[in-house]
């Protein structure tokens, strides 16, 4: 039976710190759609102290936050966006359009349509998050989205030249230096000087994932991401300090993101809280990652693999990554989780900055219905029909019938019954049973 060594805070406390989020986005979000630019340029300025004369960066800002970045950091950003690309590119390859004679005249096919346009979101107040342009925009790219608007909040007084170079380089249409609920509402709703989309995408704090979720339906959107959570499991093939750092790289992500370990080892999970506390006292980012782990950090002991299967299946973890003797056991067992991490060979910070796979992943237990971002979140799959015979009409009509009258539908029935009587020279009664 699983055994806690370490636990969070109660859910109580999780469900009051929800609560006034969703009640600020809800004023917030109101706000914007009465007062749209002016709602905007308020809330900049007082969240961010951000206000310029226009939010969208022309083409000459573009060229002079680019031009600030070393040759090095370009490189390295354009090698990142190759590797998301090219997984981007073969995961598209895998969805095909179909066309099939289902009866003999009657063909069923559907295709693959590009959304029109899409605001990502790429988030920058603690942490400059460059790597999530990669994930939004070059991924939608790849699918065929005509219009990409992407926004970040200001970074030290204006916009950041990395996360700026990221966006344009990445394929971007308009850019916009603008952070937070304000950011993702103005995308999403419009204003004056922003046309809306269709769907927002991107991580972001706990603010901006609740502000998509309460936008969903009025736009679509890829999935709720946010804040950070990763799931370490791991036996005795590997070692505390490994672990550690593995649960470190997430936790600084924010003071909310869960940082879990759940191992068969008691050894090793005794190891590891002693390693992450000796690293806490050297990691420059230890305010962070200190409260994270105080507050949202858990280690749970397991009797056996099977246990830990079903442990990961129920936390749902955004990340998990899996560091045990035979790491495929989990790859072929667990149903619950963003995505995986097979092996001490790689980790988490991989999937996040550079090794191709999409770093936008469910989380708070979303990984239960869906998968991370693809590019087949950007693509619309369409269903068409077309009856080429007049035997082939009279047939589905005559069922179509049958099954309406059954439902109480006159109307629906009426629709099949027209072209029984004119494609098959039945006598059909009106609003009754082809029968």
């Amino acid at each position: 039976m699983a055994r806690h060594l370490k636990r969070g805070i109660d859910a109580g406390a999780i469900k009051a710190a929800d609560t006034k989020v969703r009640e600020t986005v809800e004023t917030i979000l109101a706000d914007i759609e009465t007062r749209r630019d002016v709602a905007v340029r308020e809330l900049s300025q007082r969240l961010d102290h951000w206000s310029p004369e226009s939010f969208r960066l022309t083409a000459q800002e573009i060229e002079r936050a680019i031009a600030g970045l070393a040759r090095r950091d370009l490189d390295d950003i354009r090698f990142a966006q190759a590797q998301v690309r090219n997984f981007a590119e073969k995961q598209k390859a895998t969805l095909l359009d179909l066309e099939v004679e289902t009866l003999p005249g009657v063909i069923l096919g559907h295709r693959h349509i590009p959304v029109n346009s899409i605001g990502c979101y790429v988030p920058g107040g603690r942490y400059p998050m460059v790597a999530s342009a990669h994930m939004s925009i070059v991924t939608a790219k790849v699918a065929g989205v005509r219009r990409i608007i992407a926004c970040a909040p200001p970074f030290k007084g204006g916009p950041h030249p990395a996360i700026v170079a990221a966006m344009h380089l990445g394929g971007a249409d308009e850019i916009y230096v603008l952070g937070g609920v304000q950011a993702v509402a103005a995308m999403a709703l419009g204003t004056e000087t922003i046309a809306p989309v269709a769907m927002i995408v991107g991580p972001g704090n706990a603010y901006v994932a609740e502000a998509k979720r309460r936008l969903f339906g009025r736009v679509g959107i890829d999935l709720l991401a946010g804040p950070t959570e990763t799931l370490v499991i791991a036996d005795e093939t590997v070692d505390g300090e490994i672990c550690a750092t593995d649960l470190l790289g997430q936790a600084e992500h924010g003071p909310t993101s869960p940082a879990i370990l759940l191992t068969t080892s008691e050894k090793l999970a005794r190891e590891t809280i002693g390693e992450v506390e000796r690293l806490l006292r050297i990691l420059p980012t230890a305010d962070t990652a200190s409260q994270a782990w105080a507050d949202y950090g858990e280690v749970i002991v397991c009797d056996d693999d099977d246990e830990m299967v079903r442990e990961a299946d129920r936390i749902a973890s955004e990340h998990v990554q899996v560091m045990t003797r035979d790491p495929d056991y989990f790859l072929t067992r667990m149903t619950n989780y963003g995505s995986l991490f097979l092996g001490p060979r790689t980790n988490v910070a991989y999937g996040d900055k550079v090794i191709g796979t999409n770093h936008t992943l469910p989380t708070r237990k979303a990984a239960r219905y869906t998968g991370g971002l693809w590019v087949g979140k950007f693509l619309k799959t369409c269903t068409y029909q077309r009856v080429l015979t007049d035997q082939a009409s009279a047939l589905v009509g005559e069922y179509c019938s049958r099954l309406c009258v059954l439902e109480g539908f006159s109307a629906h029935a009426e629709q099949a019954n027209v072209r029984v009587r004119r494609y098959g020279g039945r006598d059909v009664a009106y609003a009754q049973p082809a029968v």
